[in-house]
């Protein structure tokens, strides 16, 4: 019962401070950078909430409570190396050859460039002579 007690009071501390870190900050940065509203204890808490409920299953890889059931992105928080993905591409990549490795690099530069300018092609480039 004690340590119910305990971690029950450690928890309304943590979410009184949070909560009121969290308004400090929102009233110290918003109002004067964004001319956003002022916001109160309560309507922060609610906020931070929201933020869980639509944020708090992608990252940080400390997944308890509620997602439970969800897979970690990696040690690395927000990702791994590239997502939870990257397990089942580092192995099919580790199988190839090293012609179907360049193969495989030069279709995915190919992709990734296409459509974000002529920035990479090698005719915009400044050449070393100028």
């Amino acid at each position: 019962m004690f340590r119910f007690m305990k971690g029950f009071a450690f928890f309304v501390v943590f979410l009184f401070l949070f909560g009121f870190i969290g308004m400090s900050l929102w009233n110290a940065l918003i109002p004067d950078l964004f001319h956003g509203p002022m916001l109160t204890y309560w309507q922060t808490l609610g906020l931070l909430l929201l933020a869980k409920i639509f944020f708090g299953c992608k990252g940080g890889g400390h997944h308890r409570g509620w997602h439970k059931g969800h897979k970690n992105w990696g040690p690395g928080g927000w990702g791994g190396e590239c997502g939870p993905q990257w397990a089942g591409w580092k192995e099919q990549y580790e199988k190839m050859t090293p012609e179907e490795r360049e193969a495989w690099k030069a279709k995915m530069k190919e992709k990734w460039r296409s459509g974000w300018g002529d920035w990479e092609k090698p005719e915009n480039k400044v050449s070393e002579k100028q």
